[in-house]
């Protein structure tokens, strides 16, 4: 199984009631961050089998955002395992479950996404990986432990978008 780990995208400010907070939906900069990212993401030629979310409502909507901008035509999944309180035996028990598929999205929150996959690549939970908002990981579960393909945040897409869509011929004077 290829598994993607996906913090959800820019929802704003954190509201002070958790109650509140756990509504609080994308801001336009973060959706336009899902939409940078599925089109990086449809350009890496990811094939998604399945899209799973925390239940929390930024998440959810980065997840369809995402799925919708790559042509995922499921029900995107939610599960509490993704959610703020999870445990990494939650996280253990969820990727387990979808472990027959290819390609699996779990879209989630930090810090319980870089603590959950740096306990994966290094089997103890030793590696901090800075996950910014929108970022994708790409981790290859069919090693021992998983091991991290690539990730990719918005910011480093973005600038990476820039370079490649500027002209690589050079410029020539016609005098």
């Amino acid at each position: 199984m290829i598994l993607y780990l996906m913090r959800h995208a820019n929802a704003g400010v954190y509201r002070g009631n958790p109650l509140l907070d756990t509504k609080r939906g994308l801001i336009k900069e973060g959706k336009d961050q899902c939409m940078l990212m599925a089109r990086v993401l449809s350009a890496l030629k990811v094939q998604l089998d399945v899209i799973v979310s925390s239940p929390l409502k930024r998440a959810l909507q980065t997840a369809q955002f995402v799925g919708t901008e790559m042509g995922y035509d499921a029900k995107v999944e939610v599960s509490p395992a993704l959610g703020l309180n999870a445990s990494y035996s939650d996280f253990q028990t969820l990727v387990a479950k979808y472990a027959s598929r290819d390609g699996v999205l779990m879209v989630g929150h930090n810090p319980n996404l870089w603590q959950f996959l740096g306990h994966m690549i290094t089997g103890n939970g030793g590696a901090a990986i800075r996950m910014r908002k929108g970022s994708v990981a790409r981790i290859d579960m069919e090693n021992h432990p998983p091991r991290l393909q690539w990730l990719i945040d918005p910011r480093s897409a973005r600038a990476i978008y820039a370079s490649v869509t500027k002209s690589s011929r050079p410029k020539t004077s016609r005098k």
